[in-house]
Formats: C-alpha cells, sequence, structure tokens
C-alpha cells in the first residue's frame, strides 16, 4: 500500500512550502493537489494555480511523487496543456503523477462563460481530451480534430522525462469513464458514490472496484497492470479524525485491492477540518500501514 496526502493550493507559498517539504519528511509517496479556478465554498478564498504549485514543490523535495487530483477539460486545451505537463515533469526529474477526470459543475465549469454540460457530454469531452493529450505526449507533431478539441502540428519535443509520457491516473466512476481508465490509464482514482453513512459509502467502492474488475477483463488487460487510487475523505468522515480510524480506512482500502489512499492534509476548518497533531501521528505509522 502507498498513502498519498491533498495539499489543497488554498495557502501562500510561505506557509504551503513547508507542507510540501514535510509531507517528503514524513515519507508519504506522493502528494497531490486540485486543479481547479476555484472550488466550492473556498472560492471565497485564498486560491492558486495547481501547475505552478506543483513546480515549487518540485523545487523543493527530491523523492516524493507529485500530482494533480485531478485536471480536466473544463478550462484547459490538450496542446497548451501538454506544454506544462512536459514542464513540470522535467522540473520534477519524472516524479509527476498526472491526475485526469471530466470535470465537475461548479465554478470551473462556467467561468470562462460556457454552459455547465450533463454528465454524458462531459464524458464525451473527457474522452476527447484524453486521446488528444496521450497523442501529444507521445508523438511530435500532432493534427488531429474533434468535437471539442483540434490540434494542428502540435509539438511535443523534448517528450517527458518519463517514457512514452507520463502516467495517467484517470478518475473514474462511471462505465465510459472505466474504459477511458482501462484504455489510457496508468493508474484508477475513485472517490466512490457519496452517501450519507460510512458503511453506505465503503459498499458504493466495494462495487465499483468490482467493475472496475470487470471493466479490465472486458478490455483484455492484465488487471496487475492499473494501480487503483482510492480517496479516503470523499467518505463522510474525515480519515484523520483519529490515528485508528485512518489505520482502520487504509487497511479497508487494502482488502478491496487498492494500491494507493489519499487523505488530505487537515484544515482549520469547513472541508477537512481536523488536526495537524494528528497527521503528523498518522505520519508515524506510514511505515507499519505500508504492510497492510
Amino acid at each position: 500500500m502507498r498513502i498519498g496526502i491533498v495539499i489543497l493550493p488554498d495557502q501562500r507559498w510561505s506557509e504551503s512550502r513547508r507542507r510540501w517539504r514535510q509531507a517528503e519528511e514524513w515519507g508519504f509517496d506522493h502528494a497531490w493537489t486540485y486543479d481547479h479556478l476555484g472550488w466550492r465554498d473556498l472560492v471565497d478564498g485564498p486560491w492558486f494555480d495547481s501547475t505552478t504549485t506543483l513546480t515549487a514543490a518540485a523545487t523543493v523535495t527530491s523523492r516524493i511523487r507529485l500530482g494533480t487530483l485531478v485536471a480536466s477539460p473544463n478550462f484547459r486545451h490538450p496542446a497548451a496543456y501538454a506544454r506544462q505537463v512536459t514542464a513540470l515533469d522535467d522540473v520534477s526529474g519524472g516524479r509527476l503523477l498526472l491526475g485526469l477526470g471530466a470535470g465537475g459543475i461548479g465554478f470551473d465549469a462556467t467561468v470562462l462563460g460556457g454552459e455547465t454540460l450533463p454528465p454524458g457530454r462531459r464524458v464525451d469531452r473527457f474522452a476527447e481530451f484524453t486521446e488528444l493529450l496521450d497523442l501529444i505526449l507521445r508523438e511530435d507533431g500532432t493534427t488531429w480534430r474533434g468535437e471539442w478539441f483540434a490540434a494542428v502540428d502540435a509539438r511535443n519535443n523534448p517528450g517527458c522525462v518519463q517514457q512514452p509520457r507520463v502516467p495517467f491516473v484517470m478518475a473514474a466512476n462511471g462505465p465510459r469513464s472505466m474504459r477511458l481508465a482501462a484504455r489510457y490509464g496508468q493508474g484508477w482514482v475513485t472517490t466512490g458514490l457519496g452517501g450519507d453513512d460510512l458503511e453506505t459509502w465503503w459498499s458504493s467502492v466495494e462495487d465499483l472496484a468490482a467493475r472496475m474488475d470487470v471493466t479490465l477483463d472486458r478490455a483484455g488487460r492484465d488487471p496487475a497492470t492499473l494501480d487503483r487510487y482510492l480517496s479516503l475523505d470523499s467518505a463522510p468522515v474525515f480519515s484523520l479524525t483519529s490515528v485508528d480510524f485512518f489505520a482502520e480506512q487504509v487497511a479497508r482500502a487494502a482488502r478491496l485491492g487498492f494500491t494507493d489512499v489519499v487523505t488530505h492534509w487537515p484544515r482549520a476548518s469547513s472541508w477537512y477540518a481536523g488536526d495537524e497533531a494528528i497527521l503528523m501521528a498518522a505520519a508515524n505509522l506510514l511505515p507499519e500501514l505500508r504492510r497492510v
């Protein structure tokens, strides 16, 4: 089991720098940030760009893998984003994990003046976004046209440090997105399907894990070739409520076949409100938790 942490981009770098360094020093396997222009009610407070934040994080760390959780086509074009991805993979020395998703219906979906798409159309767009981004990161001089995106002689030189491209960690809960993860992903990340209580949420996670097994089988893909990430804090209870609770959630994810789990750096209030002392205590258990 590998264990990661999300550090929201809601603090100035003078404060955030400490957190990224600490995540590596404590031994987390990967560290992530949200890729949004604004997120839920935090849109009214400080918020910083994910790519710039991860680039800064790469300069103050040396081992920990760094990622977006998750980038989407809500405000990104594959040709432009491929350049940012290539640069970030280079600056980090090949430590980038590129989380990708269809995009939500909140602030990001409307801030550029566009319409809020229904779920099916968002997946249509996501499929094009992923296909074109994959092509550009793999091949130099891509010309391609779809319904949502187009590229003319898009360049990728010098290419990613990680070959043939950076790993895609695909967010997927529905059947079409799962098929995209089976085709393009080196990893799959799920948030579960909601629920008012913890057991309902875990039941949905178990169901999704089984659905991914079926999806991989139908695609003819070896399940061992796809890493499985679970965002623990999509549950109705914050994973760092206590050290014991965190350990229980990690073990439960492992029993369902997840290779990776992700928690969040505790905040003073609102989303992921918690105590950094519990995070520190949980970090001391990382060597033990990896063996579950």
